[in-house]
């Protein structure tokens, strides 16, 4: 059962469905609610047939995880695919190891006794950010998201992603196209799909960086930098270090935020009327949390 006095550190939504955490030391640290036909939420088994998994979960409910030390770990950080979830820890190690599971399963492959500080999916593709900058990915490559270490469409265990762009700080997946940010505040893109250098660049097997400019650097903001990066379905949203909220893709249903319906092949600063804080990317729609210049 839920305990609604907690204080939830870390929130996100799959295709019709959330998972919760809280960095309590509590046995109880993730919940789940919403669909669970791929036991996608981890709960493998019906009470009234076990053959069969729980198909919707309506209630925000207690997600078991496969700790040594329970008691002594805190979750970092929750995120949701389309159809799989990952969940970082503080301590202890979605899929990436070989088979379907409908429980939380420690991963295992190249980040086998690496210390992953950020995980990010969305479609089915996952990325992982190592605290020394490295960044590993798995997961399906039909888009060309892992095709700068394999010709194969998936990868079934994590794998070091050889880009040579700098350590990496944030890193995002969407539904055809990834994206990161490295030390120096710059942003690069690939897969497949509008990627953010215009309309004669929609695939990629390696990163491409798009321009600093385009993210407000000038010579009267010559600190100015890419801080975070987020990706939806098939759009991208990026934030700098001014609380400025740049976005490009396909914009579904006017999901980009800039007053128009058609795509955006370039980043394209949004009018927010305050400090954007941070920003969440859905199938057809975006939500930022925003500091009141008030």
């Amino acid at each position: 059962m839920f305990c609604f006095f907690l204080k939830i550190s870390s929130a996100a939504c799959g295709y019709g469905f959330t998972l919760i955490s809280s960095k309590t030391t509590d046995i109880t640290k993730v919940w789940g609610m919403g669909l669970n036909k791929d036991s996608q939420l981890g709960f493998q088994r019906s009470r009234k047939d076990q053959t069969k998994s729980y198909e919707c979960v309506l209630e925000p409910s207690p997600i078991p995880l496969p700790l040594d030390t329970p008691q002594e770990t805190r979750i970092l950080q929750v995120s949701c695919g389309r159809a799989h979830s990952l969940i970082l820890t503080d301590k202890e190690g979605g899929l990436g190891h070989y088979n379907i599971t409908s429980v939380p399963t420690k991963l295992g492959g190249d980040i086998a006794g690496v210390n992953i500080v950020q995980v990010a999916t969305y479609g089915d593709s996952c990325l992982a950010v190592s605290d020394e900058g490295d960044l590993f990915g798995w997961g399906n490559s039909e888009y060309m998201q892992l095709a700068s270490i394999t010709e194969t469409t998936q990868v079934n265990v994590p794998r070091h992603l050889p880009f040579k762009i700098g350590k990496i700080k944030d890193a995002a997946c969407g539904g055809t196209g990834n994206a990161v940010v490295n030390e120096e505040g710059n942003v690069f893109v690939w897969g497949y799909g509008i990627l953010g250098k215009g309309p004669n660049l929609m695939e990629t097997a390696t990163p491409e960086m798009i321009p600093p400019t385009l993210f407000g650097l000038s010579d009267f903001s010559p600190d100015t930098r890419v801080s975070r990066i987020r990706c939806g379905l098939s759009q991208f949203a990026a934030l700098n270090n001014r609380g400025e909220l740049f976005v490009w893709g396909k914009n579904i249903r006017g999901c980009l935020g800039i007053g128009r319906m058609e795509d955006q092949y370039f980043p394209w600063r949004v009018t927010v009327p305050g400090e954007v804080v941070d920003v969440a990317c859905g199938v057809d729609h975006m939500v930022t949390l925003v500091k009141s210049f008030i």
